[in-house]
């Protein structure tokens, strides 16, 4: 009893589902039904010159039009039979004509187009990172809108990545690849396969999407036409674009030596003065100049501050554009440290790096986790915010406090938390 009243409610709410505003289907239904009644209309006339004109009609036709019955009753009885095979045949007509371009999907037609109106009506966003900050970010951001551009680093040279680049002169697919596919909207076993890493013989440490985008570099003739069309292999929602299509470097001051590679600039477990790229006469991807100076919201982080948010910041042109850009800039701080670059850093310390490195006006929000009651489970320290050293750094920024913490990985985000601080507190706000 209790799962049919169950079921009964569930269908209710889908039927609800249907006069949601913005779903751009209630106007076109209303036209159905029009065209309905004007077909009603017609075979109306039609009926009442066969009874007028024509003499003997079979006593069967008495019966079947109800003439036994008042008029306003016959009315009533037609057209809440007409009604009700109108939706029998909604409903049927979704199942088998729909049903097949859903499979698996345990959500009505209605939610899934409401959900697809709203995202395209979502704000343009931009996200500037790398990493699995970077991936983290947009998984939440992409049930919000569709209006998304990631801006991904091309400093990376470790691992999968740093072979190919050295091997093949291309720009880092890692970060990409992560991109594509936290934004995809493919089959799970797809996602799977991207990420999936060769364990042994001469593809060892390879993951399959780094050599698909590899692969689809050479056939295209370029990486960023490789990635728009590895997106639409992965129904990725936003596009995906590089900081710079130069081959830059990074090089981080570190106990007065200068230490190049970003995978080896966390190796040496020693405060960082500070980074830049070489070479220096690089600048900032033309496409991805454009996508901020549209935007409505730029985010940075979270992710790693010296590896991948300064490695997209530091990029001639980058900053000019994001304070150019008439978006509201947040920037996301990390909810734990990182061993080898931000060991024992408060909120305090992220505005300070950013503020030597970028000024202190860039961001107007930062957004900072406010849940210290679980430990990082990486054995690292927690982010405090101490607010009063954080505000003089950043004068002009706001500061927002959100509970953010992935209850399962505490020393990440959780995409959802995030995501939602984000739109909620700030968009929305």
């Amino acid at each position: 009893m209790e799962t049919e009243l169950a079921n009964r409610s569930k269908m209710s709410r889908g039927w609800l589902r249907w006069l949601t505003p913005g779903l751009e289907v209630k106007r076109w239904l209303l036209l159905l039904l029009v065209a309905i009644l004007v077909i009603d209309l017609g075979l109306s006339y039609a009926l009442k010159a066969l009874y007028s004109e024509t003499q003997g009609l079979p006593a069967i036709t008495f019966y079947l039009t109800l003439q036994f019955l008042p008029k306003l009753v016959r009315a009533f009885i037609f057209g809440l039979v007409g009604l009700g095979l109108l939706t029998l045949s909604i409903v049927m007509l979704q199942r088998s004509v729909l049903g097949p371009l859903l499979p698996g999907s345990s959500r009505s037609m209605a939610e899934v187009i409401y959900a697809f109106r709203t995202r395209t009506r979502g704000p343009r966003i931009v996200a500037i990172g790398g990493g699995t900050g970077m991936s983290t970010l947009l998984r939440g951001l992409k049930d919000h809108t569709a209006n998304l551009a990631a801006i991904v680093t091309v400093a990376d040279d470790g691992g999968s990545s740093g072979r190919l680049r050295d091997e093949y002169r291309i720009l880092p697919p890692g970060d990409f690849r992560q991109c594509l596919v936290a934004l995809a909207d493919a089959e799970p076993l797809v996602k799977q396969l991207f990420n999936h890493r060769f364990q042994e013989g001469s593809l060892s440490g390879h993951s399959f999407g780094n050599l698909f985008i590899m692969a689809m570099a050479e056939v295209t003739g370029s990486f960023e036409r490789a990635l728009r069309e590895s997106g639409r292999v992965l129904a990725v929602r936003g596009s995906i674009i590089p900081s710079t299509l130069h081959d830059v470097t990074l090089v981080a001051d570190i106990n007065g030596s200068l230490v190049e590679g970003e995978s080896n600039i966390p190796a040496q477990k020693a405060p960082i003065a500070r980074v830049y790229l070489k070479p220096d006469d690089s600048e900032i991807n033309p496409e991805a100049q454009q996508a901020i100076l549209a935007a409505e919201m730029i985010i940075s982080g979270p992710g790693s501050l010296y590896t991948s948010i300064l490695p997209n910041l530091l990029v001639p042109g980058m900053v000019r554009a994001v304070r150019e850009s008439p978006a509201l800039k947040v920037y996301v701080c990390n909810v734990a440290e990182q061993f080898g670059e931000t060991d024992l850093f408060s909120v305090s310390d992220h505005m300070r790096v950013l503020s030597e490195h970028v000024g202190d006006d860039l961001f107007d929000f930062v957004v900072v986790n406010s849940n210290l009651t679980r430990e990082p489970t990486g054995g690292q320290a927690k982010v405090e915010f101490d607010r009063e050293a954080a505000q003089k750094l950043a004068p002009h920024a706001r500061f927002i406090e959100a509970d953010l913490i992935n209850i399962l990985l505490p020393s990440h985000h959780d995409p959802d938390k995030l995501a939602d601080a984000l739109m909620r507190k700030i968009w929305s706000a």
